[in-house]
């Protein structure tokens, strides 16, 4: 989707300037819908924070950099 692909270049970069302290993964929602149905994922792009294997945050729709990262270090 148009907001997906808006959002993925600020993840891709999140991913390299955190390497080493977060893991970064992609779901095609459409290919694991129960995936997306068991962390309550109804809309696109949703990023899910985890934490010792549990989600702990959600972010819904295209957000700033700025505003993911903080999200991110509040869980580290």
């Amino acid at each position: 989707c148009g907001p997906c692909r808006q959002i993925a270049p600020v993840v891709d970069q999140l991913a390299t300037e955190l390497q080493g302290q977060i893991k970064v993964g992609k779901v095609d929602v459409d290919a694991e819908n129960q995936l997306a149905a068991q962390y309550g994922v109804m809309s696109i792009p949703t990023l899910l924070i985890f934490k010792d294997g549990k989600p702990v945050d959600k972010i819904v729709g295209v957000t700033p950099k700025h505003s993911i990262a903080a999200k991110i270090d509040s869980h580290l």
